[in-house]
């Protein structure tokens, strides 16, 4: 059993639609994909409408949080997307991303880069938008060569010179909230330190005993190390340890299926949830 609990659609960042997010994760040989795009639960109609035969939809979200300073996300699985106050939390999140995204545009301008505000619109489409989409701006104006070389202190990371604020949630309201809304919770790529500052293992403690179900463990941005040592904090701590793609379609280079999560730890995902459950396709428009 092949199960990829991170993925993007253009609901986000991604660039498959979430129709397209489900089909190629069929065509990819996966037995459950998660929807998880940046702050939104606006893609689950549309993938839920073209679930193929074979293919378990898992609805999630992937929220933007900050501790003492640092960027974090977290991933909340199978909750009820209508609970109202984790509703209008999301709300506030998504609605700041313009003006966050319109003030990265004008300091990217004060640096020389002639990307215009339209460019990014385009690029975002009906997505909530943000860096990666600025980061795909930056490559079809030749400023970087990928994506990813736009995630540095030169250009978007945090703290970097066209970096700009927005606002996001504390993580442990985040945790607090999904589970109030019958979801599970896991903190997202926790050691991609070449993302920027990571949040220290004491605070996953702290998180951990908050109500955290889980950490990301085996995911593109940890090494062999790093993954190594996150499976024995997972164990220290009593948290499940997911294995996902963080798949982003053509905007980034990881592959749907790349990193899985043990079934068991999806059983035991699942088995947690009660705010909502696994979709599995029948081929045709699915019933919620």
């Amino acid at each position: 059993m092949r199960i990829d609990l991170h993925a993007h659609s253009t609901a986000s960042d991604g660039t498959d639609t979430p129709a397209e997010l489900v089909r190629n994760a069929a065509a990819a040989g996966l037995d459950v994909v998660a929807l998880t795009d940046h702050d939104t639960v606006g893609g689950y109609a549309e993938a839920l409408a073209a679930l193929p035969e074979g293919l378990t939809l898992v609805t999630g979200v992937e929220l933007s949080c900050r501790l003492d300073g640092v960027s974090m996300h977290l991933l909340g699985y199978l909750f009820d997307p209508t609970e109202p106050e984790f509703a209008r939390e999301r709300e506030l999140v998504r609605d700041d991303r313009v003006p966050r995204a319109r003030a990265m545009v004008a300091k990217l301008r004060e640096l020389g880069v002639p990307v215009t505000w339209e460019q990014v619109a385009r690029i975002a489409g009906d997505g909530s938008v943000g860096r990666p989409h600025l980061a795909t701006a930056l490559v079809e104006l030749g400023v970087v060569p990928t994506v990813s070389d736009a995630f540095t202190p030169e250009w978007l990371a945090d703290g970097g010179r066209a970096h700009a604020g927005k606002h996001e949630l504390d993580p442990f309201e985040a945790v607090r909230l999904v589970k109030a809304a019958g979801g599970v919770t896991v903190f997202a790529h926790p050691a991609a330190v070449k993302r920027g500052q990571v949040v220290p293992e004491e605070s996953m403690a702290a998180l951990a005993a908050a109500g955290l179900d889980g950490i990301e463990v085996d995911h593109m941005d940890h090494d062999p190390a790093t993954r190594a040592r996150l499976h024995g904090l997972a164990a220290e701590l009593g948290l499940l340890a997911t294995g996902s793609s963080d798949y982003h379609g053509s905007r980034k280079t990881c592959r749907l299926g790349e990193y899985t999560t043990d079934p068991e730890i999806y059983g035991e995902i699942t088995r947690r949830a009660f705010g909502a459950f696994p979709v599995p396709g029948a081929g045709g428009p699915a019933g919620v």
